[in-house]
């Protein structure tokens, strides 16, 4: 495992599934997600994005991290998970405590998620994004990501939420430096 650059960041534990959990559902769901502009609350209805046995299940798969973000405080404020499939990192349930979004947290995030690929030698980091979420799209090109061309079907199920439209992921993909590759 890599030091990160960043020492607000660090390796999440067992221990920080709760405040986890409790940090993806308020990024994303229901009013208090409204606070920051990465909401889905527009697209889908209700306040669970996940729960602590999802969380837990995603950390415990092989080849998977979560990465969180602490402040001064030791506050669980940022996290992101990161999983390594072959030669790539596979980037999701990244979010900022929404009244915090926009401060530059999401970005140091971002250079922590390449750290981590780099140190595993990957060749690039991808991400799914709901296609209609053109703000997000847009903030992720400007960070190197690109629309590979691929939609996966947004499968609405009993944990995440009753999806207010018919929604797809778009694939975005960052390919890494081959000079920070062979480090």
């Amino acid at each position: 495992m890599p030091a990160f650059s960043n020492l607000h960041i660090a390796v999440a534990t067992m221990d920080d599934i709760p405040a986890i959990t409790l940090l993806l559902n308020h990024a994303y769901r229901g009013e208090t997600s409204k606070q920051g502009w990465t909401t889905e609350a527009h697209l889908i209805a209700g306040d669970t994005r996940t729960d602590e046995a999802n969380t837990k299940q995603v950390m415990e798969q092989a080849g998977s991290v979560f990465l969180k973000y602490t402040n001064e405080q030791q506050q669980l404020i940022g996290c992101v998970n990161l999983q390594q499939h072959q030669n790539k990192l596979y980037l999701g349930m990244f979010s900022v405590a929404p009244e915090l979004q926009g401060g530059g947290i999401g970005k140091q995030l971002l250079q922590a998620a390449e750290e981590h690929a780099q140190h595993l030698h990957c060749i690039a980091i991808y991400l799914s994004v709901i296609s209609v979420r053109t703000e997000l799209i847009q903030w992720y090109q400007r960070h190197g990501y690109q629309d590979t061309g691929e939609r996966k079907f947004f499968k609405e199920d009993d944990l995440t939420g009753k999806h207010l439209q018919p929604l797809e992921f778009m694939i975005m993909e960052k390919v890494l430096a081959k000079k920070a590759i062979s480090q």
